[in-house]
Order: structure tokens, then C-alpha cells, then sequence
């Protein structure tokens, strides 16, 4: 916008109120425009960190399989223990109720003394 003085012989003279308004519709699109420049930065930021993203996610990924077969093997040996004791339990379970029946039969098992 000019600086000039409004006032010419050719023009008529421009009012206060005329002047306002093109000074607030200025304002405006003054403001709009660093609206749309703010828009413009975040968009950039926002593809840079997906590129970004995307570079780190395979190392990230990698970290992640790792982590994961770690936790497998040690989840693998828990259930190994756990299924081991499960097994002893019933065994010894089996043991005593096989032996209660052949009580009440009046026999008994063999056991060698050493």
C-alpha cells in the first residue's frame, strides 16, 4: 500500500470511515497471510518428522524383534518350568491315589531296601 497523500485534485476527497475500513481489511489480510505462512511451517514440520519417523522405524523395529525374542526365550523356559511342576504334581497325585487303592485292596508296593 502507497504512502501517498489521499487527497488529489482528481479524486474526490476519501472519508475517515473509508479509510478505516481499508486500514482493518489491511490488518486482515496481513494477518491471514501469516496465518497461511504458519500453516505452511507446520506442514513442513510435519513431513520432516514423518521422514524422519519413517528412518528411524526400521532400527526401531529391529530393537523391537530383538526385545521380543528375548522375551519368548524366557517366557519359553517359564513355561517349560511351569508345565515340568504341573507334570510332578499329577504324577505324585497319581502315585497316592494308586496307592490308597491298593490299600484298600490289602496290598502294597514293593520297595527295595538298599
Amino acid at each position: 500500500m502507497s504512502t501517498q497523500p489521499i487527497k488529489s485534485s482528481a479524486n474526490p476527497p476519501v472519508s475517515l470511515d473509508k479509510v478505516i475500513k481499508i486500514e482493518e481489511s489491511y490488518k486482515r489480510i496481513v494477518a491471514f497471510e501469516k496465518a497461511v505462512e504458519s500453516w505452511k511451517n507446520t506442514a513442513v514440520r510435519c513431513i520432516w518428522q514423518a521422514t524422519m519417523s519413517q528412518r528411524r522405524h526400521p532400527y526401531a523395529i529391529l530393537r523391537m524383534q530383538g526385545i521380543m525374542e528375548q522375551e519368548m526365550v524366557l517366557a519359553n523356559k517359564q513355561l517349560l518350568t511351569v508345565r515340568q511342576a504341573a507334570l510332578s504334581q499329577l504324577y505324585e497325585k497319581e502315585y497316592r491315589q494308586y496307592q490308597q487303592e491298593l490299600n484298600q485292596m490289602g496290598k502294597s508296593f514293593y520297595v527295595e531296601r538298599l
